[in-house]
């Protein structure tokens, strides 16, 4: 049986002009909903047809042998990418941290389609340089960077991962009540874990960040807080930040952040209900975070493969 050929992956979301026709149903009723507020359509349609216009270079500059497939955004979880596929993220940067968690090994190209739109921390590559970079990375011939994922695992079972960060708390952001374990490993007997290293704590929740994450969210509670660690984006390691915790006589907030490495974070709910672990900010993507639930989190096995050129 001959062996398949390698297969190109490109990953999309949907641009605002298809968000409003998907709302709208018409390209009429879109128009006039935005022109009944001031607004135009001219903008946001030449945007839409300036993406498909990359997009469509990008697909050509895939080699005439190779299969290809196209995925969105809200698919991902239904798609199955082959240990050998090469994926493509067309747009924004946080489509490299939305198909991140899908992936082994495979190497990511990030590809911008509006320089002048997107920042490109992540999706750094013109579709100019991806008739090289597909050949390239099938072959081992580019520069990879290996990016540290965050993984949290819920009761020993259920599992989430993370490019950017996981939340943990209340799904409204409003207090949360659990018990936060730092610096040891396990259960003693007769004891929690970590019981030396841990408290109660009642906060806005809490999140734990990759160093690709610590430029983001969690960037904005470090600079609210001061709490500063240095995370490297390729370094095995994590960091965790705590999100306005209060003091109180059953509460405490000496562990507001911290870095971890071999030994993992251990947080047990308090709370009756609404409590929620969830992944890069994707909040309707949740574990159910209930009392005497136990999350356990610590940088993944499974690391982003980035295409850097």
């Amino acid at each position: 049986m001959a062996a398949l050929t390698p297969r190109a992956v490109f990953v999309t979301r949907e641009t605002d002009y298809e968000l409003l026709i998907a709302r709208h149903a018409t390209r009429g009723q879109a128009r006039f909903f935005l022109e009944s507020r001031g607004q135009g359509l001219a903008a946001v349609e030449a945007r839409h047809e300036r993406f498909h216009a990359a997009l469509a270079r990008a697909r050509a500059a895939v080699p005439g042998e190779w299969r290809q497939a196209q995925v969105r955004r809200t698919d991902l979880d239904r798609f199955l990418f082959g240990p050998d596929d090469v994926v493509v993220a067309v747009g924004q940067d946080g489509l490299i941290a939305n198909v991140a968690k899908y992936l082994g090994a495979q190497p990511v190209i990030g590809v911008n389609p509006a320089p002048d739109l997107y920042d490109g921390v992540l999706v750094r590559n013109p579709v100019e340089r991806l008739s090289r970079l597909l050949p390239a990375s099938v072959a081992g011939d580019v520069a990879v960077e290996r990016r540290t994922m965050v993984e949290a695992v819920i009761d020993g079972t259920e599992r989430l991962f993370a490019l950017n960060e996981i939340f943990v708390g209340h799904r409204s952001h409003q207090s949360a009540r659990y018990r936060i374990e730092a610096g040891q490993e396990g259960k003693e007997e007769g004891k929690e874990a970590g019981a030396e290293a841990g408290e109660e704590q009642s906060s806005s929740g809490l999140i734990v960040a990759s160093g690709t994450g610590a430029t983001g969210w969690a960037r904005s509670i470090r600079e609210a807080t001061g709490l500063d660690l240095s995370l490297a984006p390729d370094e095995r390691a994590v960091g965790y930040w705590v999100r306005e915790p209060f003091p109180s006589v059953t509460t405490a907030t000496r562990l507001r952040a911290g870095k971890i490495t071999d030994t993992p974070l251990h947080v047990t709910s308090r709370m009756n209900e609404g409590g929620v672990v969830f992944a890069d900010g994707i909040e309707q993507d949740f574990l159910g975070f209930g009392w005497g639930r136990q999350v356990r989190i610590a940088p993944a096995e499974r690391a982003l493969h980035l295409v850097t050129g």
